[in-house]
């Protein structure tokens, strides 16, 4: 029998009781609100996971790596969700010719012409998604801009819809800033659909999304798909703005203690950022967690310890308000909690899957070991 006490650490693991749980709550919500979920699998890369959301279902992607790995798995409706180059067309062609509907995203004239240019060179269409910003934070393209109308031209047919992504909802810190962030997100790309609509151009797919605008949105009238996947393992970034709690945290990362530093007030393990991610996404908010918080291996958290520095192989785990540190002893195993599930996914292989949290202080049997997917 395999529990956490066996595989050598740092190594992912997944509680598929929080994972079920995140995935059936946020199916619910998207049902009362009566639009399809587009799972966005940047989080997990695992065909595993995606299985326990919908099988075959319609996915998002952030690399064309993922989107070949999920079409060998049988996905066959895939959204490339990252502005496209010219350099990456013939991947997706080749995706297009074995039986995939790929669609890209782009927000420029250059970018529509090039994919026009292409498709006619090669005989196909691949249907494309003009990317509206809702918000300054990253891409895309005012729905007022007198740019968008000519993209949709320059798209001809291959012209899809719209989409837009609330990236600033990570910063929404209240109830009624998600709520806003959410209304924002929808108004924003109906209005560029209207747009497009009315210089006589289709609009079919009108896609939204991100985790925390998926849980506050109350109205999603005109929307054809939610776009979500960090929801899935949560992690402490949302935890702080609210969508989730810490016992919702579906992903950790075990690790060692290797050494003590009393007179610093560390403990050290082998669970650096190699293995838990550099990202400080909860440095903004109201409670910094530094790197991640600390779990005994039955997933209970350890009270006031928190992991406050990695180097590469190294992490330092340190007490709040210099509380004194509790007694872990070298070869103690513990789990990191993340800032950012996405990050710190990304650093492994693979998940060692438990059933949930244990009862007294039994360790986790690891009933599964499910493969991710890196690179692109």
């Amino acid at each position: 029998m395999t529990t956490l006490d066996t595989p050598d650490t740092p190594f992912a693991v997944v509680d598929a009781a929080r994972l079920d749980r995140n995935i059936a709550r946020l199916r619910d919500r998207l049902d009362a609100l009566g639009v399809p979920l587009r799972l966005h699998v940047k989080t997990c890369k695992s065909v595993d996971v995606a299985g326990r959301v919908h099988a075959g279902g319609p996915i998002t992607v952030s690399t064309l790596a993922e989107a070949e790995h999920f079409a060998d798995a049988g996905y066959h409706d895939i959204l490339y969700a990252v502005g496209i180059d010219a350099h990456k067309l013939s991947r997706v062609a080749a995706l297009l010719r074995r039986g995939v509907t790929p669609t890209v995203l782009l927000d420029s004239l250059a970018q529509a012409e090039a994919l026009t240019r292409f498709a006619h060179e090669e005989g196909i269409r691949i249907p494309a998604l003009i990317e509206i910003d809702c918000d300054g934070h990253r891409g895309g393209i005012a729905p007022t801009d007198p740019a968008l109308v000519r993209i949709g031209q320059a798209l001809g047919d291959g012209l899809a819809g719209v989409l837009a992504h609330a990236g600033e909802s990570y910063f929404a810190y209240t109830p009624d800033a998600l709520r806003q962030a959410a209304r924002n997100e929808r108004d924003t790309v109906l209005a560029a659909a209207d747009a497009l609509r009315a210089a006589g151009l289709p609009c079919p797919i009108i896609s939204v999304g991100s985790t925390p605008t998926a849980h506050a949105a109350t109205d999603l009238t005109g929307v054809t798909e939610v776009r979500a996947g960090n929801y899935v393992f949560f992690d402490l970034v949302m935890a702080g703005i609210g969508v989730c709690t810490t016992e919702d945290l579906a992903l950790s990362v075990v690790v060692t203690v290797i050494g003590h530093q009393p007179d610093k007030n560390w403990i050290i393990t082998d669970g650096g950022w190699m293995a838990t991610s550099r990202d400080r996404g909860t440095a903004a908010q109201a409670v910094d967690q530094g790197y991640g918080l600390v779990a005994n291996l039955a997933g209970r958290l350890i009270p006031d310890l928190f992991m406050t520095g990695a180097s590469q192989e190294h992490g330092i785990l340190t007490s709040r308000a210099d509380r004194p540190l509790p007694h872990l002893p070298i070869g103690t195993r513990l789990r990191i909690l993340p800032n950012h599930a996405c990050a710190t996914a990304a650093q492994h292989d693979r998940y060692h899957v438990i059933s949930g949290t244990t009862t007294g202080s039994a360790t986790p049997v690891v009933d599964a070991v499910w493969p991710r997917h890196n690179g692109w």
